[in-house]
């Protein structure tokens, strides 16, 4: 697992800070291996896994299906959780700070997971995606419980025009008092995207304020779409 972490530790985390800062969102390629990409895609099968399967239409989330990985989660994706989010943490930080809201986050990812089990918050809230053609994910925020976390991951584990086809990946800005913008993002297969679960503070005349973001997957038009999103918080349930 020492080239996984070497190859976050070499991530241009100056430049996704500034991403983050400016657009809610960074892009970052080639962070997973194509078998890595597989192994984890091929895992969704395995069903011991797994703490909870959710199919999208019952709860007209869309059309698809994911999974939330058992705590203790697979090797790879735990150095990918705990790694990642001391670079994000600061960024964090620096925008419950500009919005003056009175909340914290710790530098170790163990920290702040302590403070989400004295919340009642001790469910792993990592998850697989499995879309099929048709598949779907209408617009939404992964916020879990009270305490959350403001920045999140996705892994992409299948190839875009090869894979399958569509299934874009979608962000929305709601502007106050202005029309919703929509981002429209095609990461490739071990790319990964990180994007505000929540909000971004925007710099106005009068100081900063919200621009809320929500995120969603546009239709798949054929094949089998998978990804991987690793949520910094847990969940109560």
């Amino acid at each position: 697992m020492t080239d996984i972490l070497q190859r976050i530790k070499d991530i241009d985390w100056q430049s996704v800070t500034e991403s983050m800062h400016q657009n809610g969102y960074a892009a970052v390629p080639n962070v997973l291996s194509d078998d890595e990409c597989n192994t984890l895609a091929s895992g969704y099968a395995q069903t011991e896994l797994y703490r909870k399967t959710v199919v999208m239409a019952r709860h007209r989330f869309g059309l698809g299906e994911y999974k939330y990985f058992n705590y203790p989660l697979p090797e790879l994706i735990q150095n990918l959780r705990t790694h990642i989010y001391p670079h994000l943490a600061p960024i964090a930080n620096t925008w419950f700070k500009a919005l003056n809201i009175p909340t914290s986050f710790p530098v170790e990812h163990k920290f702040f997971l302590q403070q989400c089990h004295s919340n009642a918050q001790q469910k792993a809230t990592v998850l697989i995606l499995k879309y099929g053609e048709g598949g779907f994910n209408t617009l939404h925020q992964d916020l879990y419980g009270d305490l959350y976390f403001p920045i999140q991951v996705v892994l992409m584990l299948s190839e875009p025009d090869h894979d399958f086809t569509g299934g874009e990946f979608v962000l929305t800005q709601q502007i106050p008092r202005a029309q919703s913008k929509a981002i429209v993002l095609k990461p490739k297969k071990g790319d990964i995207l990180i994007f505000t679960t929540n909000f971004k503070p925007e710099k106005g005349t009068k100081g900063y304020y919200r621009v809320n973001m929500k995120h969603g997957v546009s239709e798949v038009k054929t094949g089998k779409r998978y990804a991987l999103g690793i949520i910094f918080h847990d969940a109560e349930k």
